[in-house]
């Protein structure tokens, strides 16, 4: 019988978690630098939408110092990109929340009005006003602010993918 002999292949191992949206982007950047996708990938559980990936590459790939440079530099590129998606609500959420919780001040000061012996009715209705448009501003504030951010963002986002594409495109050059 004529069997085939097999080289010895010694991999190196990686374990990522990602975000369920940025499987793909991650699983096509890390193709670039010599990691081959194990075909086990686990969620995380729950409502986290977050995926296990598992990946190994061989350990005596050529340009290993400078793939991994690269693959570094990716990482930071996908790191920068998640903190920048999160910038588009962070800051709606905060000024939503300042906007609430002053509506909220205004009402408690119309509640101790009217509770205030004798009730001081004309004050009590001078700061529920305020108040109650301070409990329905916030979803306005909140949507206004997030397309405000969105528009300043975009354009950052579309950079961080530009430079992510660069590196991945030196790194398959080097495999």
């Amino acid at each position: 019988m004529n069997q085939e002999e097999k080289s010895f292949i010694g991999y190196e191992y990686k374990e990522i978690t990602v975000d369920a949206g940025q499987v793909s982007m991650f699983l096509d950047g890390y193709e670039n630098f010599g990691w081959i996708a194990d075909e086990q990938m686990s969620g995380t559980g729950g409502t986290s939408g977050q995926i296990t990936l598992r990946m190994k590459r061989d350990r005596k790939i050529i340009n290993k110092m400078e793939l991994t440079r690269l693959q570094r530099n990716f990482e930071a590129c996908a790191l920068d990109l998640k903190k920048l998606e999160k910038a588009k609500t962070s800051a709606a959420t905060i000024w939503a929340l300042v906007v609430g919780v002053a509506g909220t001040v205004f009402m408690a000061g119309s509640t101790f009005a009217v509770t205030h012996e004798p009730p001081v009715i004309w004050l009590c209705i001078l700061l529920a006003i305020p108040g109650i448009i301070g409990w329905i501003l916030p979803y306005f504030v909140y949507r206004r602010v997030v397309q405000k951010q969105k528009e300043r963002i975009e354009p950052l986002m579309e950079q961080k993918l530009e430079e992510i594409y660069e590196v991945c495109e030196k790194g398959h050059s080097l495999l």
